[in-house]
C-alpha cells in the first residue's frame, strides 16, 4: 500500500523535502525534527546496518510513491537486468509515467502527477496512458491532453519550474506542455538522495 497521510509529515521522518513545491521546504526549515508529540525534543537517533539500510528503503518508496509489493517486483527487475542493480533499480523508477511527468513540472509533486495519470489526462505519443507505473521509453512524448492545456495550475505550475530542475535526459517544450524522454538517465543525472547500495543489500538478505 503507498502513503496516504500528511505528506509533510512523511517528509519530516525522512528529513528531507523530495518535492518541487516550496511549501515544504518551509515546513522543514520551520521545524527540522521528526513529526510527533515530543519530535522537536529528540535527536534523529543513529540506526544500526540493519535500520540504516531498512530506512533508505523506505526513504525511496516514498519518493516515488510506491508500495512494496511494486518495489521488490522492480528490485527483481533491476537485478534481472545488465549493469549495476542499484542504478537500473533507480533507472526503473524514474521512468515511471508518474514520474516522467512529475519531472516536466506537470505538478508539483508526484501524487500531483499521479492523480492526472490515473484521471486519464497524460498522453504517450498521442495516447492516453492512465497507469501510473508505465515505463517510458526513450522517444517517447510525454504531453498533458488537450482537454488540460488550458488548465491555468498546470501551466502555472510548468512555468514556475526552473529550466535548472528538469533533468538534462528530457527534452522539455513548455510552450506545448510536452516532453521526451531523451535517453536513459545515468545515477549521477537521477535527482534522489539515496544509498541504493543500502537498498540492494536489504533485499539480498
Amino acid at each position: 500500500m503507498t502513503y496516504r497521510g500528511p505528506k509533510a509529515r512523511l517528509m519530516r521522518r525522512f528529513g528531507e523535502a523530495f518535492s518541487y513545491s516550496p511549501k515544504y521546504s518551509r515546513i522543514l526549515e520551520k521545524r527540522p525534527y521528526p513529526p510527533g508529540q515530543h519530535g522537536h525534543k529528540q535527536r534523529r537517533p543513529r540506526l544500526g546496518d540493519y535500520g540504516q539500510r531498512l530506512f533508505e528503503k523506505q526513504k525511496l518508496r516514498a519518493i516515488y510513491n510506491i508500495s512494496e509489493g511494486q518495489m521488490r517486483r522492480y528490485m527483481k527487475e533491476a537485478m534481472r537486468r545488465p549493469g549495476r542493480t542499484g542504478e537500473n533499480l533507480l533507472q526503473l523508477l524514474e521512468c515511471r509515467l508518474d514520474n516522467v511527468a512529475y519531472r516536466l513540472g506537470f505538478s508539483p509533486t508526484i501524487w500531483g502527477t499521479r492523480q492526472l495519470v490515473n484521471h486519464g489526462h497524460i498522453r504517450v505519443n498521442g495516447r492516453k496512458v492512465d497507469i501510473p507505473s508505465f515505463l517510458v521509453l526513450p522517444g517517447d512524448v510525454i504531453s498533458i491532453s488537450e482537454k488540460m492545456k488550458n488548465n491555468p495550475h498546470i501551466q502555472a505550475w510548468v512555468s514556475m519550474r526552473p529550466s535548472a530542475l528538469i533533468p538534462s535526459y528530457l527534452s522539455a517544450d513548455r510552450e506545448n506542455l510536452s516532453g521526451v524522454l531523451t535517453r536513459m538517465p545515468s545515477r549521477e543525472e537521477i535527482p534522489v538522495n539515496v544509498n541504493e547500495s543500502f537498498i540492494v543489500e536489504f533485499y539480498a538478505k
